[in-house]
This record gives C-alpha cells, sequence and structure tokens, in this order.
C-alpha cells in the first residue's frame, strides 16, 4: 500500500488534469464555434386586415381534424 502522501497528490493531480481538460475545451470551442449573436430575422410589417395581407386569409382544409379515420388522415 502507498502512504496518504501519495495518495492525496495523484488526486490533486488528477483534479488538475480535469480542470486543464475543461479550459483546453472551453476555450476551443470558445474561439472555434464561438457565438454569432441573434440570428437577423425579417421583421417586414404585415397588415393585418385580412383583405391586405396575403398571409391573413388562406384557405380552408377540407377535412380540418387531423385525426386517424375517414379522410382526417
Amino acid at each position: 500500500m502507498g502512504n496518504k502522501t501519495e495518495s492525496v497528490f495523484a488526486t490533486w493531480i488528477f483534479i488538475g488534469a480535469l480542470l486543464l481538460w475543461f479550459l483546453l475545451f472551453s476555450t476551443f470551442t470558445f474561439f472555434f464555434v464561438g457565438d454569432k449573436g441573434q440570428p437577423d430575422w425579417d421583421f417586414r410589417p404585415v397588415a393585418d386586415v385580412p383583405g391586405q395581407s396575403p398571409y391573413a386569409v388562406y384557405d380552408l382544409l377540407p377535412h380540418p381534424q387531423h385525426v386517424k379515420g375517414d379522410k382526417g388522415e
């Protein structure tokens, strides 16, 4: 059996190696993956009146229920 001093030293070496691995992995991820920020969304104004917006008027589905069975699937 080894003495207690060697066991404590090996434990601190293991903790230090884990810490070093985590820091290196985090640095790699930060620089190579990066943060590109918010995506540039298209915030065009869309009219809410059905006669003015092509997004507000749509044809109704012939079978609007999404259930399995006769013409509902």
